[in-house]
């Protein structure tokens, strides 16, 4: 048996939200392209995402939310019938084409279904190649490329379908995961440890949080070797005091020191390392189950290195 799994569904390279927008589909190949040329990719249990049910989706955000998506979705379809473009700006970084809500709907639908395999025992921890991204989506408003939050609708998902009493989410990504924060904060069933470039975008995650947020802002150009000491002496005895029963990992790789959407220095020994010592806790709490899903990560080379040394190490290989 593969043990780790690899989720991902032509839908999520649909999305895009036009000309030159770092955010393309593009990455998804990047990363498709590494696993071959590596042969990583034989190694994996590729599964197809499904569709996320709203049900689901909604057991992290606003009913209203996700029907004025759904609304934009049917608008969007409506304008390409009548010969229009077909998009939809939704704030100055994110837009919605017509592909968007099945996208985001498989998504989240990937980490759903990664969530449920693990459960059942049939892969001990795997990996969502998916777009759109969803560690800033708040709960009642898309921002910063993100429309749905993949991850807090996972957690929320394991907590409440699958009955744990505690997840951990572990965020890398450059940017703060302000949306995972704000549909999570408090929740005590909860622990979300994370490091993120500040000050930056979205300019939150610095001042004042709830007791269920670990976040360690660093500043520009920071380096591998100074956030693996802060993951170690503050992630760790946190994480390892929770006991959690399932990790997810919002897993963004614009942190690399090649990506021109951040200021940090890290690179893919980082992330192997970062892996490394999430898997530990998993491997010691958890009985192995992590769930993992794309967010940042934009230049296409680092990227597709940086997502393979992850899953190395995910994948024992």
């Amino acid at each position: 048996m593969n043990k780790t799994g690899y989720f991902t569904h032509p839908d999520c390279r649909k999305h895009e939200m036009g000309p030159g927008h770092p955010e393309c589909p593009e990455r998804l190949d990047a990363i498709d392209d590494r696993l071959l040329v590596t042969g990583i990719g034989d190694a994996l249990d590729r599964r197809e995402a499904p569709l996320a049910s709203v049900k689901d989706i909604e057991l992290a955000h606003e009913k209203m939310h996700v029907a004025a998506m759904r609304g934009v979705g049917q608008e969007l379809a409506d304008d390409i019938a009548a010969g229009g473009r077909g998009y939809a700006q939704i704030d100055p970084d994110t837009v919605m084409n017509v592909h968007t809500w099945n996208a985001s709907l498989r998504a989240a639908g990937a980490v759903l279904a990664a969530t449920d395999a693990v459960m059942a025992g049939e892969l001990e921890n795997a990996f969502c190649a998916v777009r759109p991204p969803g560690h800033h989506a708040c709960r009642d408003h898309a921002m910063g490329f993100c429309f749905f939050n993949n991850v807090a609708v996972g957690a929320r998902y394991a907590l409440d379908r699958h009955g744990l009493k505690r997840v951990a989410i572990v965020d890398f990504d450059v940017h703060h995961g302000n949306g995972t924060e704000d549909i999570l904060a408090g929740d005590e069933r909860v622990l979300m440890v994370s490091f993120f470039q500040h000050p930056f975008y979205p300019f939150t995650g610095a001042g004042a949080h709830a007791a269920n947020m670990v976040n360690l802002p660093v500043p520009a150009y920071t380096r591998g070797m100074a956030v693996r000491e802060l993951i170690e002496q503050v992630w760790m005895p946190r994480l390892d005091a929770f006991k959690p029963e399932m990790i997810f990992i919002s897993a963004g790789f614009d942190a690399h020191r090649e990506d021109d959407l951040g200021q940090m220095g890290l690179v893919e020994q980082d992330y192997a390392w970062i892996t490394s010592r999430v898997k530990d806790i998993a491997k010691k709490h958890a009985k192995g189950r992590i769930v993992s899903s794309l967010e940042g990560g934009y230049n296409l080379d680092a990227l597709g290195r940086s997502v393979e040394a992850h899953i190395r190490v995910l994948a024992d290989l």
